[in-house]
């Protein structure tokens, strides 16, 4: 019975006939008193095989099918018979404290980013810290976060969870600022983890205080062979405003890019999430999908409201109730457009510098254009208000509030204001995609 409903949990992955071929040969049972899951081999070159093949995806499914706090004890008793020793048992935690969708084998990829895939396979092996640190650098959606979560799942089958620190650059600066308060006990309590993972890199701009203490944290895992791994978007070449120090030990390590999934990736990604929420789609509808939207977080958000429709009306989904659904998502779509974009499109607009835009002059016409830049900046990329006071020399977050007010108001009282701002979001958006 369990090995029936387990047979059927991976069907939403594989074909029948893919389980026919490596599933249905194990013997499968459970001692729940353990929360043990135990696997059995027919023979020992298919259990050779399954090590080598199928063993980090299987580890990956029973995890989504069992929950935390469960392990898998693979039995090879004719491994041993064939050496005439008694049955050999290796047990191994089947936990994704990370989530459980963060795994290698979920990582939808093709030969365009086959080098860092290769190489985050080869940091969670964990063997011999040779690429340290290892920097993940890609646009949004490109994958960076499902990558750096699915090395921390991996290494956490040897490590405890508890031994690992996983978290963004502002959760970092937060242990020091706000739980301890006090930088020697934070450092110290930083200096207790085995592994370091530090997503969203790029936001250390925003605590540039905080730089030189990353440069102690740095040194002590470098200096102890501890492994630090960090992710975020944009080159590192690009961080001009890095402390000198810490860029150059950044650079120590592997720098990998990650490219943003093309088009064989997005459909192979839309046909994988609809086969797990049983959603039908047709080739053409699978397809126009995959060409007309690039990141694959807002292709899951669509999928998302599908099936949502699908479950809550209780029908298929017709062409109509499709168009209807990609209609009124498609306006949300972020678009990986950089400020220097937009920046740059005001600037040559107004024939102003750029430097005069982002610095202190108060000419009537470089204000408006810093307003100007402000409005697109917030409306496109979605900047935030503080972001957009430091962004233009270092300004209070109020600046940046009445430059959006200000612009709004024009738009709603002078047509010219109004077209303009049309004309300058399209250069922009057109740009962006070049």
């Amino acid at each position: 019975m369990l090995k029936q409903t387990l047979r059927e949990h991976l069907g939403q992955s594989y074909s029948d006939g893919e389980l026919h071929q490596w599933f249905d040969p194990l013997k499968v049972d459970m001692r729940e008193d353990e929360r043990c899951v135990r696997i059995a081999f027919p023979h020992c070159f298919f259990a050779q095989w399954f090590a080598r093949e199928i063993q980090d995806a299987f580890e990956s499914h029973l995890h989504g099918f069992f929950g935390p706090g469960y392990v898998v004890r693979y039995v090879n008793s004719a491994i041993a018979a064939d050496n005439g020793h008694a049955p050999t048992r290796q047990t191994k935690a089947i936990d994704f404290p990370f989530g459980h969708q963060f795994s290698f084998e979920t990582f939808i990829t093709n030969k365009k980013n086959y080098f860092p895939l290769a190489t985050a396979r080869e940091v969670a092996k964990n063997t011999d810290v040779v690429f340290n640190p290892f920097i993940i650098n890609g646009d949004g959606g490109s994958g960076k976060t499902h990558l750096i979560k699915a090395i921390a799942n991996e290494v956490t089958k040897k490590y405890e969870p508890e031994s690992i620190f996983f978290g963004s650059i502002e959760d970092l600066y937060n242990l020091y600022d706000v739980q301890f308060n006090d930088p020697f006990a934070a450092r110290k309590h930083v200096e207790r983890f085995e592994m370091i993972f530090v997503d969203e890199f790029q936001s250390i701009r925003r605590f540039r205080s905080f730089q030189p203490e990353l440069v102690n944290i740095f040194n002590h895992f470098y200096d102890n062979k501890k492994q630090m791994v960090f992710a975020g978007s944009d080159k590192l070449a690009e961080y001009d405003f890095l402390d000198a120090k810490l860029k150059s030990r950044m650079e120590w390590g592997l720098i990998v890019a990650l490219k943003s999934p093309d088009l064989d990736v997005r459909i192979r990604y839309i046909e994988r999430q609809c086969k797990a929420k049983k959603i039908r789609l047709n080739k053409e509808q699978i397809l126009g999908l995959g060409q007309r939207f690039s990141d694959l977080r807002f292709l899951q958000g669509i999928l998302l409201k599908i099936y949502a429709f699908r479950e809550f009306v209780h029908k298929d989904v017709t062409d109509q109730d499709f168009q209807q659904i990609i209609n009124q998502t498609a306006g949300g779509e972020k678009r990986s457009i950089k400020p220097d974009v937009i920046l740059d499109a005001v600037a040559e607009h107004f024939e102003i510098p750029k430097k005069d835009i982002l610095g202190t002059k108060r000419h009537h016409r470089i204000v408006r254009a810093r307003q100007m830049a402000m409005y697109l900046c917030r409306d496109i990329i979605g900047s935030s208000y503080p972001s957009l006071g430091r962004m233009f020399g270092g300004r209070d977050h109020s600046t940046a509030l009445y430059a959006i007010k200000k612009i709004n108001t024009l738009q709603e009282n002078n047509r010219e204001t109004k077209n303009l701002v049309t004309v300058l979001k399209k250069k922009c958006l057109d740009r962006g995609e070049q």
